[in-house]
């Protein structure tokens, strides 16, 4: 009885043994060699372009977006045309450090110098703007203070000027404005001043106030020379324009120019007159690149 039972159960623990494959790894080869297999199929599908199944997908693609001639690069047709630009070819010699200029040439030069030029071309077109509009706002500022002028008769005793810096109201001093060797304002210097006045109130600009004289040295009085009466004589007309006036202090400045700022030279008979004045310059706000522009378009200010 024992010995058939110890025959029973090995008969079951043969039955029930597992079998080893030892031939699994086949199969993960043949995956393995089926995927390259595919791979090499479609890179060789992407290697050879088919024309006709190129133009086929720029039609569609076209039609897609809903145009037929929408353009993304200059010289072409459509949003994928090999009629337009073509991608250059790829040099290796240049990534191995080898040159392809030649005679000098850097790579995107022209189109670089085509953008510097349209670039320039517009900056010019827009400072040549801005120029115009702000000569003809200096225009209309000469205008109302000859208007003022001309109320009271004293139009001749001013002279308008436009420069870089811009409008110039040149208040001619000799007889006018001052005594000689003085630096008192005398009334008819000061009706000038109160004709002025309103106008320059209503402006924003800064005013720069600068004292010029003549050639002629001085031969007596409190002044040394002419540097101190030319700076002398700008401070009291900014205090003028400050106090009887009513013009905000943090827009005006003095400064004396002496004679080294002549308007005429002098072997011209009007430098001893003319010369010996007092300069108000309405200082425009502009950049420079607009400033240089204004005295050659504002030769003719009282024709805008």
């Amino acid at each position: 009885m024992s010995a058939r039972r110890g025959r029973g159960r090995r008969g079951r623990a043969a039955h029930e043994e597992e079998h080893v494959n030892h031939e699994r790894w086949l199969v993960s080869y043949a995956d393995m060699m089926t995927l390259l297999m595919v791979l090499f199929i479609v890179m060789f599908a992407i290697s050879a372009v088919d024309q006709h199944k190129f133009a086929a997908l720029k039609d569609g693609l076209t039609s897609g977006f809903g145009s037929t001639s929408t353009t993304l690069v200059s010289g072409g047709q459509g949003l994928i045309d090999n009629q337009g630009v073509v991608p250059a070819p790829l040099d290796l010699a240049v990534g191995m450090g080898a040159s392809t200029r030649s005679q000098g040439e850097t790579p995107g030069e022209g189109k670089t110098q085509q953008l510097s030029g349209t670039t320039s071309a517009l900056t010019i077109n827009r400072d040549t703007a801005r120029a115009v509009r702000e000569v003809r706002r200096l225009a209309a500022a000469e205008k109302a203070i000859r208007a003022a002028l001309a109320k009271h008769g004293l139009q001749s005793q001013v002279r308008f000027r436009l420069t870089d810096r811009g409008l110039v109201v040149a208040l001619i001093s000799d007889d006018v404005f001052f005594d000689s060797a003085s630096a008192t304002i005398r009334p008819r210097g000061q009706q000038v001043l109160e004709a002025v006045g309103p106008v320059l109130r209503t402006m924003p600009e800064s005013i720069a106030v600068e004292g010029h004289a003549n050639h002629l040295a001085i031969s007596g009085g409190p002044y040394p020379s002419n540097w101190e009466l030319s700076a002398v004589r700008a401070a009291t007309v900014v205090r003028y324009l400050q106090g009887p006036e009513g013009l905000a202090e943090q827009r005006l400045s003095a400064t004396g120019y002496g004679s080294s700022r002549p308007l005429f030279p002098e072997s011209d008979l009007r430098a001893i007159r003319v010369n010996r004045r007092v300069d108000l310059v309405l200082v425009s706000n502009q950049p420079a690149s607009v400033r240089n522009l204004m005295p050659r378009l504002g030769r003719s200010l009282t024709d805008l």
